[in-house]
């Protein structure tokens, strides 16, 4: 099944070919080892005492690369990539101490385009996807820092919260409890795209003045419950399509596609449990 998720569905990525990695071919006769199918040996049917010690003399091979994707390399790119966006937010957060919401929100934007550009490209750019990280972290660690003066402590809150719902959704997916089928994905998706129409809505009335209830109150917290829960449903369209890259043979290189769609869903949930601890502590 192809993922909804768009960073995973695009042409040529994680796709399964004719088959996988050493099958689909028709069965040979084993060959002697270091010596490929069908080939002659080279000594004759005898060897020589002089060729047997060139043998035994010779490196043992190595693990072979077979240029697929594993899961190491998920995890390694996506450390990598949260690496360099919890750095930029530490600069930002000593460097724009409360007077940076301009150039925060011009990351913010800087990141938005470069993501469009990642998700939509065919190939996999390492450098756009770690020059996401590094806008995406400029912004939060601006935004946190703000938060954070108005209400203490907020942004260990966010980060241990971030933590636990991707935790929990790491192990509820591994113990088969949710399964990513086209009915949840259909549902999920419907769900986050009134929710995003929703948003933009609200923006807008407060552009005119006006206030829809969605950053206080009941209401406020209701929806900050629906963001963090669209976070862990997009976090489960990222295992199902790392689980699928991996099982279908994708390239290596695919991974930094896997962790860029991680991290999309890490941030996003890291903004949710901001915005809706700040509404939960109120006034605190």
């Amino acid at each position: 099944m192809r993922s909804s998720n768009p960073v995973f569905s695009r042409d040529g990525s994680f796709t399964r070919g004719t088959g996988y990695a050493g099958f689909g071919t028709p069965q040979q006769q084993a060959a002697p080892y270091g010596q490929q199918p069908g080939a002659q040996n080279p000594y004759g049917s005898r060897l020589t005492a002089e060729q047997l010690e060139q043998l035994y003399n010779a490196p043992s091979a190595g693990p072979v690369d077979t240029g697929r994707m594993t899961m190491d390399d998920v995890v390694a790119r996506t450390g990598l990539t949260l690496l360099t966006l919890v750095a930029t937010g530490a600069v930002a957060w000593f460097a724009l101490p409360n007077a940076g919401v301009g150039v925060a929100m011009g990351a913010a934007l800087a990141a938005f385009v470069v993501g469009l550009v990642i998700s939509f490209r065919r190939s996999v750019s390492p450098p756009l996807i770690l020059l996401y990280a590094a806008l995406e972290g400029f912004f939060l660690g601006a935004v946190t820092q703000v938060f954070n003066t108005v209400w203490p402590g907020i942004a260990i809150q966010a980060v241990l919260g971030t933590a636990a719902v991707f935790a929990g959704m790491l192990v509820a997916y591994r113990s088969g409890r949710i399964r990513v089928t086209a009915r949840y994905t259909r549902i999920g998706m419907a769900v986050a795209v009134g929710f995003l129409l929703l948003m933009l809505v609200n923006v807008v009335a407060s552009v005119f003045g006006a206030s829809m209830g969605l950053n206080s109150g009941p209401l406020g917290i209701l929806v900050g419950i629906v963001g963090v829960g669209l976070g862990a449903f997009f976090l489960s369209l990222d295992f199902a399509s790392i689980e699928e890259a991996i099982r279908g043979g994708a390239p290596q290189r695919e991974s930094w596609r896997a962790a860029f769609g991680l991290t999309l869903s890490l941030v996003w949930i890291y903004l949710e449990m901001l915005r809706l601890i700040a509404i939960l502590r109120g006034d605190d």
